[in-house]
């Protein structure tokens, strides 16, 4: 009977060491099919790497490689490309917005209302000016006055009505003690402006040829920006008869 126990307990010992014998076997698969499979598709060589001749590498290097990535330059489209080179450079004033202009012709009263104007837009360092010698060939003028009296007397007259603009003569023996109240190059234009002082209360006004020579100034401003046109396109309207140009700049 002992005996019987005896071959039972080693049978059974023998099955159960052969049952853990394959039972092992079977974790070490499991374990091995756990480790997740490599992507080929998903595996990169770094551009250094890519024309080098396939050698034996330490298993380290990929350690090393991914921590100090290299950057790649990445392809760029044209349009990508122009918006590059664009921002790259500085946003100034293109030389084509600027131009160089004249503005003229001004004389008595009219040219210092003109220069304060302009000294208003700041653009003492792009003004100068020029001289020009004209012909008048029109003006709209008070006949001579008997004495400074007189003259004292239709000046605060004037300045009742709101004239602001007149000029007394003193270097012409004909027309010593007149007032000039407009000088023009074409008799419409004075014409006009006989009606004007006319429709103000000015009744002795009146109309004549002037032939002689006058000098008178040109404001020339060199290279103005597109703020600066657009100022000076808007005081010209103030001025009738003044003309505002662009012409040709110096080099």
């Amino acid at each position: 009977m002992i005996k019987k126990i005896f071959w039972i307990l080693l049978l059974v010992n023998v099955i159960f060491f052969a049952v853990m014998q394959r039972g092992g076997l079977g974790w070490g698969e499991q374990r091995l099919q756990a480790q997740p499979d490599l992507h080929a598709e998903l595996i990169h060589l770094l551009p250094a790497l890519q024309n080098a001749p396939a050698k034996a590498t330490p298993a380290s290097a990929p350690q090393i490689a991914a921590s100090a990535p290299v950057s790649a330059p990445s392809a760029s489209s044209p349009d990508q490309l122009r918006l590059a080179s664009t921002s790259a450079v500085p946003m100034a004033e293109k030389p084509e917005n600027l131009v160089c202009m004249e503005w003229g012709d001004f004389s008595g009263p009219d040219l210092a209302r003109a220069s304060e104007a302009l000294a208003a837009l700041g653009l003492a360092d792009k003004l100068s000016q020029r001289q020009i010698e004209q012909s008048i060939g029109y003006w709209v003028y008070i006949p001579p006055l008997k004495n400074k009296a007189a003259i004292s007397r239709k000046i605060a007259e004037l300045k009742t009505l709101g004239i602001r603009e007149y000029f007394v003569v003193q270097n012409s023996e004909r027309w010593r003690n007149a007032i000039s109240l407009g000088a023009f190059k074409s008799q419409d234009a004075a014409q006009n402006f006989l009606h004007s002082m006319h429709a103000k209360g000015v009744r002795t006004a009146k109309l004549g040829e002037r032939a002689s020579k006058a000098k008178a100034t040109i404001f020339m401003l060199d290279r103005v920006n597109m703020d600066a046109q657009t100022g000076l396109t808007a005081l010209q309207k103030a001025f009738s008869g003044s003309e505002l140009k662009n012409v040709a700049c110096p080099h």
